[in-house]
């Protein structure tokens, strides 16, 4: 359970007792106990006391007929789900009276205790009761966290909506022209050009999904090297350039004398700061000013990104960094996006060993985010051998292209053999293995998620066949999950790609796999 800081009245006793001297006592035997209580002069008053909060009654059997026992009664059956206040009632020996009868009868957790009871057996019994009451402010905090999550799961998904239906409307309305009006190439080119675009929109919303759930579960490997960190923020500022031009905002870049030097992975500290100065632009109005001050401290480093934008509430400035957390008001002022740039940008900081703190005096007054990095990294990763990129080439092999998805294969395919390729399509496994029997393919695109014979059965079926010694498997799939890629690598793949396929670097990949085989 999660400790919660609780007020006083939430966890004291609320004691009624048939007369003041029995009051005073029972009091005073609470507070030798170490148990707050107070004692209540009537039913109305001991209303009173429960709103401001309680963490149980004591309540003497001759008191439930006070004529105020409807309204306590009322209060106990109306308590929300979280709560289940204990009522202990000292009763008369023999506990049979009217009373006493209703009470255990009553819609609340009630505990009827005899008198004469021995003062370790009350005091166990209440402290009991409070235990259990405290775990019930801990249930309320829990309840309140879910509902403030789910909250902004529906606002996120109602985000993402909106942001897929962006790209999908000028597509939809390209097609529609283009299949009604028939344009020469020259006329077509722009719409071709327009839904390219609108693609690459929409692949890179969901790679940032994919992003932040690899990079928060701690399922990605940093290539880490020695970095001019002056280097990574300049990186980062050209990704960032047409936003920050687009709004004419006025960028001012501080580095120390010394260049500083961290251990890092390039790809990632760019992907940092670009998210970062990509913020500042959105939120930043048209000719706002952004600041980047990077100041070495000790053995650590710290960036900072300040803006003049639209500011941050303190109130927010905890949770901003958590997933689904968009900070109200400001949806307006971002140009796209899903509003978790913060989250990955949190994830890859502590990757580095890092921390990120975002600070602002307010809506309306900018906001400063600070990254603060080892200059050196405790235990360096080792430096992973990067691949020399490789210029575009033709692919003149047997390429067997299968795909459940139509439309997916016969694309695929049109665009290997533009390149050279010679190709077969197949849109389910036995199919793909008749095709593959009589065209004998080099290299085989196998889709994973089919009906019936998926990739992965069909990539073992034709590694077991000797006819295909030396296939080069190639896994197209939209799971990009770890245990996706174990399942995909056990199968005999040699290389697993996300959809949709960037062509260019599909090329370069089968070029290295056919050199290699």
């Amino acid at each position: 359970m999660t400790e919660v800081a609780l007020a006083p009245e939430q966890l004291r006793v609320l004691l009624m007792t048939a007369t003041a001297k029995d009051a005073r006592m029972g009091s005073d035997v609470l507070a030798r106990a170490g148990i707050a209580s107070h004692a209540c002069a009537d039913m109305a008053d001991l209303v009173a006391e429960l709103r401001m909060g309680v963490g149980a009654l004591l309540l003497a059997e001759e008191v439930l007929a006070d004529p105020g026992t409807e309204d306590l009664v009322e209060m106990l059956t109306m308590q929300p789900p979280w709560s289940d206040v204990q009522v202990l009632v000292l009763a008369r020996q023999g506990a049979n009276s009217r009373a006493v009868r209703e009470a255990m009868e009553l819609p609340a957790n009630v505990t009827v205790i005899e008198r004469p009871m021995r003062v370790a057996s009350l005091i166990s019994a209440l402290r009991s009761a409070l235990r259990a009451r405290r775990r019930q402010y801990e249930l309320r905090v829990i309840l309140d966290e879910l509902k403030t999550s789910d909250q902004r799961k529906t606002e996120f998904l109602a985000t993402l909506a909106h942001e897929l239906r962006n790209p999908l409307a000028p597509l939809s309305t390209a097609l529609a022209l283009l299949n009604r009006t028939a344009p020469p190439p020259s006329e077509a080119k722009p719409y071709y050009e327009l839904m390219g675009r609108q693609v690459e929109h929409m692949v890179r919303l969901v790679n940032d999904l994919m992003e932040v759930s690899r990079v928060t579960r701690a399922r990605i490997d940093l290539r880490v090297e020695d970095l001019a960190l002056d280097e990574v923020v300049n990186a980062a500022v050209e990704l960032s350039k047409p936003l920050l031009e687009a709004a004419k905002h006025r960028l001012e870049i501080h580095f120390p004398e010394t260049p500083v030097r961290i251990m890092g992975d390039r790809v990632r500290l760019t992907q940092i700061f670009s998210n970062l100065l990509n913020n500042a632009a959105k939120y930043t109005p048209g000719g706002g000013s952004i600041h980047v001050r990077v100041t070495p401290s000790g053995h650590n480093v710290s960036v900072q990104v300040q803006d003049t934008g639209v500011g941050i509430a303190k109130d927010m400035l905890e949770s901003i960094f958590g997933m689904f957390v968009q900070v109200s008001g400001t949806a307006r002022a971002a140009q796209g996006g899903l509003g978790i740039g913060l989250t990955l940008v949190k994830s890859l900081v502590e990757l580095h060993g890092g921390t990120v703190t975002a600070a602002s005096q307010g809506m309306g007054h900018g906001a400063q985010f600070t990254v603060t990095l080892p200059m050196r990294a405790s235990d360096p990763l080792a430096k992973l051998p990067s691949e020399a990129p490789l210029a575009p080439v033709s692919i003149a092999d047997n390429v067997l292209v299968v795909d459940d998805n139509r439309d997916s294969a016969d694309a695929m395919a049109s665009m290997l053999r533009a390149l050279g390729a010679t190709t077969a399509v197949a849109y389910d496994g036995e199919e793909a293995l008749r095709k593959a029997a009589e065209m004998r393919p080099s290299i085989a695109i196998l889709d994973i998620g089919m009906p019936l014979m998926d990739g992965c059965e069909l990539a073992r079926r034709l590694r077991s066949d000797p006819i295909h010694e030396g296939i080069v498997l190639v896994a197209l799939t939209g799971w990009g999950q770890t245990k996706d890629r174990k399942r995909i690598a056990s199968a005999g793949f040699d290389r697993h790609l996300l959809k949709p396929v960037d062509i260019g670097k599909l090329t370069h990949i089968l070029q290295r796999l056919t050199h290699a085989r």
